[in-house]
């Protein structure tokens, strides 16, 4: 499959901001999506994933209840809706795709970076 991120920028502690990433190359129905971040001088660490049928959703705790994931199955997109942003979630932001079966993420976006001003 073949991803494309988009949506990130410089926002205000407290805003909002979606991202979304766009999906070709193969039907999603066994795929699993997540969105990944990676800020500076730190590892990357998985924000939220989404089993794209029959659509069960994973938050890390980091941003339970600020994030949500979801998916437009006709626009074969996912989104990260990301509110109450604290500049802690400034980082650059990957969405990948795996198959169910397979072990770990093999496609994967370019990063789209976030900025939360304090």
């Amino acid at each position: 499959v073949q991803l494309q991120a988009s949506g990130g920028g410089l926002v205000q502690a407290g805003g909002s901001l979606r991202l979304s990433c766009t999906v070709s190359g193969r039907t999603l129905s066994n795929y699993v999506m997540g969105w990944f971040r990676q800020a500076q001088g730190k590892d990357r660490e998985v924000v939220a994933s989404i089993r794209w049928s029959p659509g069960i959703t994973y938050i890390a705790d980091s941003v339970k209840g600020r994030f949500t994931i979801s998916r437009d199955n006709a626009k074969k997109t996912v989104f990260l809706q990301m509110n109450s942003l604290k500049p802690e979630d400034t980082a650059v932001y990957y969405c990948a795709a795996k198959h169910i079966a397979a072990d770990s993420y093999n496609s994967w976006g370019q990063g789209t970076q976030l900025t939360v001003s304090s």
